[in-house]
């Protein structure tokens, strides 16, 4: 139906979405170094990666006799941050969750699709299913899929989302993206701080600030934690050393950023309530107050902020365990001298075997200095 696809991707670009192509639904190629990457633990606490691993062999599993899929790019903001307080990944500052904003364009789509084929199955997806998406994005034309795994187009660089409309219609495919513009560049890999990627096109996942401050529900890795700095939110280093981002693009107007960082020590104040109804619909939301505090607490600690000392004090009493942890951590990043006694003070009166042995850690490593 070469029709139909032409003007479903007409209807595609009078939403939004600056780029589309058509992949046939088949079995991913890269299906093999998926089964690879969850063998070796890369996917670190996501276990619905591993849960799901069989879903990922056809979109099938998705719509059943899925025979096409139409994906999507959509820009989001790529403007550099201000150099203040903690930054936060550039796909998150909007003020609402992306999520709502392209599953309703999603929507809409469907929707002109099925007037013009009322029997036909049709699911719009953004990145919750279980779909390889930057390699059939790589096989419907949009771009390449890069050595920091992110999928590059050479008009939009990398600050996109990506989103797929899967049907049971027959649509006739476009040509895929088969070459690669990275040429011999390393930048991405040779920029990580936490060394994420073990070899080109294979991120490890458990070592990405990304993974660490989103994904990761409990204590940092002790490797990661100095490097924070002066991210909260996210990571974009890998892609902002790249040059096909190098110049801005622009942004969808659903996504101009409400803001580009955070003041770490005001957010420590927080109480669950405040948090709730700041950041309900945003993907902040995601890794809870808990989460966010904790971010906030080792951003804090590793820029040295000494303006954060008396929250951090205070989170050394926190009910949560995970916080207590990680005000002693920071606490010992500002001036680890002056703040053994508070530390010893908490040791005292702290309950968690955890908890403890972590305080006693934190001081033998003063004592040692």
């Amino acid at each position: 139906m070469p029709d139909m696809k032409e003007d479903l991707k007409q209807r595609a670009a009078e939403l939004g979405f600056v780029l589309s192509g058509v992949a046939a639904a088949a079995s991913p190629g890269r299906l093999s170094a998926l089964n690879r990457w969850l063998d070796s633990g890369f996917h670190g606490e996501m276990s619905y990666l591993e849960t799901r691993r069989e879903a990922y062999q056809h979109p099938n599993s998705i719509v059943d006799g899925c025979r096409s899929l139409l994906m999507l790019a959509l820009p989001y903001d790529s403007s550099g941050a201000k150099e203040q307080a903690s930054k936060i990944a550039r796909y998150a500052r909007g003020q609402n969750d992306y999520h709502d904003i392209i599953h309703a364009r999603l929507k809409r789509l469907k929707t002109w699709l099925l007037e013009r084929e009322p029997r036909a199955k049709v699911r719009g997806i953004v990145d919750t299913a279980p779909l390889l998406e930057r390699e059939f994005a790589e096989i419907a034309g949009l771009g390449w899929v890069a050595k920091n795994t992110m999928l590059i187009n050479r008009r939009w660089g990398s600050y996109f989302f990506l989103a797929a409309i899967l049907t049971d219609i027959e649509l006739t495919p476009d040509t895929p993206h088969e070459k690669s513009f990275c040429g011999t560049c390393t930048a991405c890999l040779d920029s990580c701080p936490t060394n994420a990627f073990p070899e080109p096109f294979v991120l490890d996942a458990t070592k990405c600030i990304s993974y660490q401050t989103i994904e990761n529900r409990d204590e940092v890795a002790k490797e990661v934690k100095p490097h924070f700095h002066d991210w909260m939110f996210g990571c974009d280093i890998c892609q902002e050393v790249c040059p096909w981002n190098k110049h801005p693009k622009e942004c969808d107007s659903e996504l101009l950023p409400e803001q580009e960082s955070f003041n770490p020590v005001e957010l420590l104040e927080l109480t669950e309530e405040e948090f709730r109804e700041r950041f309900r619909k945003t993907p902040f939301w995601r890794p809870r107050r808990r989460g966010m505090l904790r971010n906030a607490i080792l951003s804090v600690g590793a820029q040295k902020l000494p303006g954060a000392i008396s929250a951090l004090q205070r989170l050394l009493r926190d009910e949560e365990e995970l916080l207590r942890m990680s005000a002693a951590w920071s606490l010992m990043q500002l001036d680890a001298q002056s703040h053994q006694v508070a530390l010893q003070a908490a040791l005292v009166k702290e309950d968690s075997p955890e908890v403890r042995e972590n305080l006693r850690e934190l001081l033998g490593r003063a004592e040692q200095a």
